[in-house]
Formats: C-alpha cells, sequence, structure tokens
C-alpha cells in the first residue's frame, strides 16, 4: 500500500471510524430483489466442452463503498473478487514452461456458459424477467433473461454492481468535463484535455449519431432498444445502491454524496453518455492514422538536409509504409492495396519551413488552473499514463497513453493441431487499471447467447469473448482512417486573412469555423489539497474536422485539420457487436466476417470454431482522390477531398469488404498490431523488419511446422514471447556480430559486458525471473547493459548522419525505445505492453546493410560509421562502455511506486488506480490483459 502524509492518514482512520459506526450496507448482490419468480429459460447449448478459458486481473468487482475504500487505506483489506484473478494472471510467466492443456485452468478461468449448482454464490432478481448468477470463484455475472428488455436491462444492472464508479467516470471524460466531476488535479485536467479535442461534440451532436442508428434499419432499432433497455438497468442500479448506501465511495470522496446523511446525487445515465463512453475507448483503441503535419516537418527536415529529390528518398526509406520484410497477418501472398505512396502526389500541402504552430486549446485559467506564459496547451493529441485515483478520488498524473494499438492473436488451423480443430490464444491488450475498463459477464437472451468482456458502460452486448460454439477477438488495427486537410483561411469582409483568423474557404465561400467551448470549474472536494480553479477548453471545428494546427503554405495562412472517417459515428458498430451476439447470426467464418464488416473502427478480427479459424480486418476506410499521399497534409479543396464526401453527417465513399484483408483457412494467424497484408501501407513509421510481430510469428510457424498444435503448446508460445526482449532477441545477434567483426577486445569491463550479452542472447533474451516471487531476472546484467544501451547506440549510429535536427524530427514520429522499464516510452511506465514502437527496423536493417548482408526495403543509405565497419563497430564499442558503467541506480532510477536500482520494480505491471482501490505489483509480461484460450470440439 502506498504510504500516505500523517495528516491525511489519521483524517483518513477518523473517517473510517466514523462511517463504519454509522453505516451498515446491505449486501450488494441482494439489494431490493424483485420477489416475483422467474419464469424457467431454456439453458443454451454451450459446444466448447470445457476447453474454453479466459482471464481478466485484477478481478471481476470494480466497486467499493467507502468503508471498503478505507479499510482498504487503513488495513490493506479488499473486497471479495476485486483481486483474485492477478494471482493466476501473473504466475503465468513462471509456469508457462510446464504447462499443459490440464494444467490451463491453474492460470485461466473456466469460461463454459452457466454456473454448476455446487458453485452459485449469489443470485439477484432485479425484475422477473432476468436472473444474475454470480460464481465463487469469480463473481462473474451470468445474465440469462427469458425475454430480450430482461437480459438487457440485467447486463445494466449487472454493470452498475461492477463498475459504476467508473462509467461515471468515463462518460465525463468523453464529455471534457472530469475536473468538474473528479476536482481538478493537474492530471484530471490533462486528461480531459487529450480526449476532448478528438470527440468535441455538442449534445445535438450526441443525439444526432442515436437518431442515424435508429434509423438505420431494424437492426439499428434493436440496438437502441437494447441500449435502453441496458440504462434501464443501470439507473435501477443506480438509484437502489444510493438508498441502500452500497454505492462506491469515491462518490463521496470526490464530494458528491455526503457520508452521513446521504444527501447528494448520482447523475442518471443517458443515451447519449454511451456515445461518448464509446469515444473515448474508440479515440484509444480503435482508431488509426493522423499525425501528417509531425510527418510533413520530418520530410522538410530531410529535404533541407539531402535536397527535395534525395530527402524525400530518405524520409520514405523511414517511413517504411509498404516495408518487403515486415511480418505479416495475411502471409499467402493476398494482396490488398489500400493508403500507399501514389506514384504522382497531388494536392499535398506541405507547410512553409519554421511556419507552424499548434492550436491553442486551453484558455482563461483561474486558480488551480493557473499556468507559466508557455500555456494555452496545444491541441496535439498526447494521451499520458493514467496513474489512479487515490485518497481524494481524483486522478494523480496522466491517464493513458498516446491512442496505439495494442492486443494479440495466434490462432492455428485444424490441419496442424493434435486435435484436428482450430486452437486460438487471444485477447485484447487494454492495459492494466483497477478496476480494469473491460469487465466480465455471460449474456444469455432471446437473440443473444454470450461469454466474455466489455467496456464498462457499453456492455449491451458481449465485445470479445465466445459463443455457442465459436469464438472471436481483436487487434487495434490503426489503419489510416485519419487525413490532414490544409484549409485556405479567409475574412468575411475581404480583408487579408492571417494565421489566426477564424474563417475558412470552401468551394469559393468564405465560412465561419465552428467554435466549440468547455468551461469548466471545480472546487476542492474532501482530502484534495488542490484549491478552486477554472479554465475554458476552445476548439474550432470546420467542414474538414477539427484544427490542430496554424501554418502557412506558400505564404497564404492555412489552417491544418484532423478528419477521421469515424468522427459523427462513434457507436454505428453496435450493429456488429450486436450480431456477434446472435447465434442466429453467426454460423460459420463468412458470417463471422459479414458481422465484423458493421464495425467502423480499425480493427484485425479473429475468430474459431470446431471447423474453421478466419480474420477479417474492419474500418471505415475512406476512399482517396486518386494521386492523394494520405502521409502528408492534403489542400481541402473538393478534387482532393474524400470521394463523395458529405461533411454533415461525415460520409464519404469507402473500400469495399473485399478489400480488406480477409482470410479462411490461412495454416496460422498472428497478430501484434504488425502489418496486415502485403500492399495494406502501414500508418505510422518504423513498421519494418523488426516488429514484435516477429516474436509470435516465429514461435506458431515452429509449432506449425512440427504439426500436434494444442492449446497448452499455443499458450506456452504466447507466454514465451510475452517474457522476451524483442531487442535481445532479433536486434542483439547483428549488433554481436559487428562487434565481433574485428580484433580481440582489449578492455576487460568491455569483455565482460560482451560476453554476458552473448550468454543472454544464446538463453533466449527473456527477462523473467529466477523463480516465481524472486523479483530477480536470470540475466539480471545483461538486461541492465542492454537497457542502457539502446538509447545510446541509436544516438550514435544515427544523429551524426542524420544531423540532429532530421534525427529529432524522425524521433517526433517515432519513439527510440519501448522497453518494458522505459517510463518515457508511448504507454509510460509499469503499463505491460512493450516493444511496439521503437527504431529495431532501423538498426537492423542498417546493421545488415554495414555487414554487406542482403536487405529487401534498406535504408536509403548507411549510418553506422558512415557505412565504414571497423567505424560502426567502435561506435558500437564506444556506447557499450558507457552503457556497462552505468550503475542500476541511473538505469533505473525509481518512482513514486520503485525504489532507484530496483530493475525488476521497473518493469513491473501496476494497475492503475481509477478508483480508490490498489493492487499488488506483478511481473512484467507483454500479453493481453483479457485473454481467451479456445478449442471448440463440436459444431452446431
Amino acid at each position: 500500500m502506498r504510504l500516505r502524509p500523517a495528516r491525511a492518514t489519521a483524517r483518513i482512520t477518523a473517517l473510517f471510524a466514523l462511517v463504519a459506526a454509522l453505516v451498515s450496507p446491505l449486501p450488494q448482490a441482494v439489494a431490493d430483489p424483485v420477489a416475483a419468480e422467474r419464469p424457467v429459460a431454456a439453458e443454451p447449448p454451450d459446444l466448447c466442452g470445457s476447453q474454453c478459458a479466459d482471464i481478466l486481473p485484477p478481478g471481476e468487482n470494480g466497486s467499493a463503498t467507502l468503508a471498503e475504500i478505507l479499510a482498504h487505506r487503513v488495513l490493506g483489506t479488499r473486497p471479495a473478487h476485486s483481486s483474485d484473478q492477478l494471482g493466476p494472471y501473473d504466475a503465468l510467466a513462471a509456469g508457462q514452461s510446464s504447462l499443459t492443456d490440464e494444467k490451463l485452468t491453474d492460470f485461466f478461468n473456466d469460461a463454459s456458459f452457466g454456473v454448476p449448482a455446487d458453485q452459485v454464490e449469489s443470485v439477484t432478481r432485479p425484475r422477473p424477467d432476468v436472473t444474475i448468477t454470480r460464481d465463487r470463484k469469480t463473481g462473474v455475472p451470468h445474465i440469462q433473461g427469458t425475454t430480450r428488455e430482461g437480459t438487457e436491462f440485467g447486463a445494466g444492472y449487472a454493470a452498475g454492481q461492477d463498475r459504476l464508479w467508473i462509467i461515471d467516470l468515463f462518460r465525463h471524460i468523453g464529455r471534457g468535463q472530469l475536473t468538474p466531476f473528479a476536482g481538478g488535479a493537474e492530471a484530471n485536467q490533462g486528461l480531459e484535455q487529450e480526449f476532448w479535442p478528438q470527440a468535441p461534440y455538442t449534445e445535438k451532436d450526441l443525439q444526432d449519431q442515436i437518431d442515424r442508428i435508429t434509423a438505420s434499419g431494424e437492426r439499428g432499432r434493436q440496438a437502441m432498444a437494447d441500449a435502453r433497455a441496458y440504462l434501464d438497468g443501470l439507473n435501477a442500479y443506480r438509484e437502489q445502491a444510493k438508498r441502500n448506501r452500497v454505492f462506491p465511495g469515491e462518490y463521496v470522496l470526490t464530494g458528491h454524496v455526503d457520508a452521513i446523511t446521504n444527501i447528494g446525487e448520482i447523475e442518471p445515465f443517458k443515451l447519449t453518455d454511451l456515445i461518448s463512453l464509446t469515444s473515448v475507448v474508440g479515440g484509444l483503441f480503435g482508431n488509426g492514422g493522423g499525425g501528417e503535419v509531425r510527418s510533413a516537418l520530418s520530410l522538410l527536415a530531410a529535404q533541407q538536409k539531402y535536397g527535395p529529390a534525395e530527402g524525400a528518398k530518405v524520409w520514405e526509406s523511414f517511413r517504411m509504409r509498404n516495408d518487403p520484410e515486415a511480418a505479416l497477418t495475411v502471409h499467402d501472398g493476398k494482396r490488398f492495396p489500400y493508403a500507399g505512396k501514389p506514384d504522382q502526389a497531388r494536392g499535398t500541402a506541405l507547410p512553409d519551413p519554421g511556419s507552424v504552430t499548434p492550436e491553442p486549446l486551453v484558455h482563461d485559467r483561474r486558480g488551480a488552473a493557473a499556468k507559466p506564459a508557455k500555456d494555452p496547451v496545444a491541441t496535439t493529441p498526447r494521451l499520458k499514463p493514467l496513474q489512479g485515483i487515490h485518497d481524494n478520488g481524483v486522478l494523480p498524473e496522466g491517464a493513458f497513453a498516446e491512442p496505439r494499438g495494442m492486443s494479440n492473436a495466434l490462432l492455428v488451423s485444424g490441419e496442424h493441431t493434435a486435435s484436428g480443430n482450430p486452437v486460438a490464444v487471444f485477447g485484447p491488450q487494454t492495459g492494466y487499471f483497477a478496476p480494469q475498463l473491460l469487465m466480465l459477464q455471460e449474456l444469455q437472451g432471446p437473440g443473444i447467447s454470450a461469454r466474455g468482456a466489455s467496456f464498462a458502460g457499453i456492455g449491451m452486448y458481449v465485445q470479445l469473448g465466445r459463443g455457442q460454439d465459436y469464438a472471436w477477438s481483436a487487434t487495434s488495427a490503426a489503419q489510416d482512417i485519419t487525413d490532414t486537410y490544409a484549409v485556405e483561411l479567409c475574412e468575411p469582409d475581404g480583408s487579408a486573412a492571417t494565421r489566426d483568423s477564424t474563417y475558412y474557404r470552401r468551394e469559393g465561400a468564405c465560412e465561419p469555423m465552428e467554435k466549440l467551448e468547455q468551461h469548466n470549474a471545480w472546487k476542492p472536494s474532501l482530502a484534495d489539497s488542490t484549491a478552486a480553479g477554472s479554465y475554458r477548453m476552445r476548439v474550432y471545428r470546420t467542414a474538414y474536422g477539427i484544427v490542430t494546427h496554424r501554418a502557412t503554405v506558400g505564404g497564404e495562412p492555412v489552417a491544418y485539420t484532423s478528419l477521421r472517417s469515424t468522427y459523427r459515428h462513434e457507436a454505428d458498430s453496435i450493429v456488429g457487436f450486436q450480431l456477434l451476439n446472435d447465434p442466429g447470426y453467426v454460423k460459420d467464418a463468412a458470417s463471422f466476417q459479414r458481422a465484423t464488416q458493421h464495425i467502423g473502427y480499425a480493427f484485425n478480427w479473429f475468430y474459431a470454431d470446431a471447423r474453421q479459424a478466419a480474420y477479417y480486418n474492419s474500418g471505415l476506410n475512406p476512399v482517396r482522390a486518386e494521386g492523394v499521399d494520405p502521409s502528408l497534409p492534403v489542400r481541402a479543396e473538393r478534387r482532393y477531398e474524400w470521394r463523395d464526401f458529405d461533411p454533415g453527417p461525415n460520409t464519404s465513399a469507402y473500400t469495399p469488404p473485399e478489400q480488406h484483408p480477409r482470410s479462411v483457412g490461412q495454416d496460422y494467424y498472428i497478430s501484434w498490431n504488425n502489418k496486415q497484408a502485403l500492399d495494406y501501407a502501414s500508418a505510422g513509421f518504423g513498421n519494418g523488419s523488426v516488429h514484435r510481430g516477429d516474436l509470435l510469428d516465429d514461435r506458431v510457424a515452429k509449432l506449425v511446422e512440427r504439426g500436434g498444435v494444442t492449446r497448452a503448446s499455443l499458450t506456452r508460445a504466447m507466454a514465451d514471447a510475452a517474457v522476451a526482449d524483442l531487442r535481445g532477441e532479433d536486434v542483439l545477434p547483428e549488433l554481436l556480430k559487428v562487434i565481433r567483426s574485428g580484433g580481440p577486445i582489449t578492455d576487460p569491463q568491455l569483455m565482460t559486458a560482451v560476453q554476458q550479452l552473448e550468454t543472454w542472447r544464446d538463453a533466449g533474451t527473456r527477462r523473467r525471473e529466477t523463480s516465481q516471487g524472486s523479483r530477480t531476472y536470470t540475466h539480471p546484467e545483461a538486461v541492465r547493459i542492454m537497457d542502457a544501451w539502446w538509447p545510446l547506440l541509436v544516438k550514435a549510429q544515427f544523429e551524426p548522419g542524420l544531423g540532429t535536427e532530421l534525427y529529432d524530427a524522425l524521433r517526433a514520429n517515432l519513439t527510440v525505445d519501448e522497453s518494458p522499464s522505459a517510463g518515457h516510452g508511448p504507454t509510460g511506465a509499469h503499463a505491460g505492453s512493450s516493444f511496439q514502437f521503437g527504431w529495431w527496423s532501423y538498426v537492423d536493417k542498417d546493421l545488415r546493410q554495414v555487414l554487406g548482408e542482403p536487405v529487401k526495403g534498406p535504408l536509403a543509405r548507411t549510418y553506422c560509421g558512415g557505412g565504414d565497419l571497423a567505424a560502426c563497430r567502435d561506435t558500437l564499442l564506444s556506447t557499450l562502455k558507457q552503457a556497462a558503467a552505468r550503475p542500476a541506480t541511473e538505469v533505473y532510477p525509481g518512482d513514486a511506486d520503485c525504489d532507484p536500482g530496483d530493475q525488476w520494480c521497473a518493469a513491473a505491471i501496476i494497475h492503475r488506480p481509477v478508483g480508490g482501490l490498489t493492487h499488488d505489483k506483478i511481473n512484467w509480461q507483454n500479453r493481453p490483459t483479457y485473454q481467451q484460450v479456445v478449442e471448440f470440439p463440436a459444431h452446431r
């Protein structure tokens, strides 16, 4: 438990004693049960035969009363089922080497439908047509309704039981209203400033999206009816919890409800809140592309360094949008051209050098919101890691990583498995939070039959999980569905425009930008030392999206805007999830692919039943005008718009399903946010010869070659990759080859470092404990050296040749390192997800060029040692010597959770609190947060 200042601890202890004396909450699971007997519902068929398993740490119960929160702070106790999935999840890192099918349940939950009679922990009947049964082991709600409306009501009721606070928190984040709700801590300000500019909606905007879904057809009407029933259940629990004093204690800690009198309100939930919630989830995990202004700045830096033609060639080689050495999900040779480099670019709008400034977001800071003159901040989306709500119920510094793709999937088709049935190990990596953003549930009712995970607050359907005889999961795809336009600025009176103008030219007319503002004010809450404050957030919206930067192009003032295809369509994907939960719709791989075609966000979808494994890439991929380069800003003119673009509802022509990467029955599939298929251009920089997807691909390919794949062997492959150091496995061999290419190493300390790295390489370069709970790696010195060496060697390898300006511009597009202990990386410290973003491909290709080895898609120039092998070797040795000399206290400087020099702790996963509970640290492992292991032996 994190230590608190003595005064805060005293206040908490006193409050705990008072609350414990005055409050005697009713058991949450049986609050206000309906007395009427429920009709008997038919048991749904379950064809998995106890061969479906899943896990979601830390635990299902994400709700704690004030008394429970204070008891946790003072006594270290936790409510039941709030942390019981953390231990098994953590243990797999050490236990995977001896894993068998029979031992899978040591590390995963049985994901069969229903609850055996001897395993029932509680039964709740919030209304006559639905029953919520929870099991003893995990407390997961199994919701069975005799009517569809009752089923959805039960889903909402259970969501309130398990995630009421986090649902409320996230609807305020999506609306940019977190500080008035949870307090004005600096990190709360940062969080609403990061999300709101990506989806700044008026109430009318939110309602319009609901109306469009309702009017879209029978499935859309059913989805909104399901959503209303879900909200009815959520609100029913909200009212009961408030009345019976079993509501989450964070409402007291943030000043919304008085602990003694129970005076205060938990605001009712409404349909528009679901749109707001969905925009947060979609923004985190389902968006792709963007960043064209940063991309343009790096291109300009390359052209300034090398000249226009050579600079473009150099930049393109670092861009790696279609690298021939990239790991592929569809690896059977099929091509799916999309968002590639045009032969002759048209409409590109590069800024004049030095003219780009970010658009101000925050204005009129007062009190606790006051900042130095360098503010207001910009709307450039960079989301920081969530640290959690502590004593006062507010979020400490940062809350999320940038919207990045995570998650992984491993599937093997039946001809290569021991049983002859496909095997899948897959799940989303949504970060580690307490409580989780996801919650587990089983839904059984008319037209719905599924068990799995759903995002809290939008759990009308299981979003990732299993049906009666099939299972599905997703990884973030991040293909390019976001573009940047340069809108020409103007003044309505005909005077000369400036970069600050708020009018823009569209089809010859000078139109006003739409100004959207959010005024936030807050006051201190219980145990909150932050003073009262306020500020105003403001963005400008155009027909081409949200203004993010101002610049000049050819001397003329422009605003750069960001337009994503899913803007104004945050909840349209609900129909796709409805279909995935419908056993009458999904019956095979083909119907699964048709269901996921209704999902507009950029995801890779995977499917397994007893006969087939399959894959489909979803997303509203806009059809761009001929010649437009999607990697760079384009002029906001009709001839360069998305084809059939209508700015009102933000619709356009989209690529048809057959042009999306898709496959049925490939020998195996892997995905770890790697490239989907040949010619399907990567949205970001550096997706080349070394990617964390290779860690899966290499292992699964060997299993398939050997044959007889089982659930256990595929899980072992995943778990082994989860503790592998990508740099060590795929780049260290080239580094050592260069080092060993010259004469003997005479420096004893340097020779020791080289030998330690070689020993680690020969052992497989794992970052694994010597034994479960030892908190010591098997090769601690080699790991320390690699962690210290990588940023030094990248800088020394590339900066001399690129020059500082270009090197820095490229680093703005792609971070150099994302090791488990790199707190500066895109996902922040203690986040689990690692090695997605880094200069691994650049280093690998450059070293192979220096060594004279064949390289497909090489960098345009050779950088290490200026292309001279001996000079490159000297560079590596000099940086290695610096790294070896750095003590652990410098490599791992410590933070609020770890002492300086604690290597294990620096990389350890910490569930970041978004409520009043905290959880124990666990060993670093790079794997999905929610994960399924499935093998269906039978099919309907």
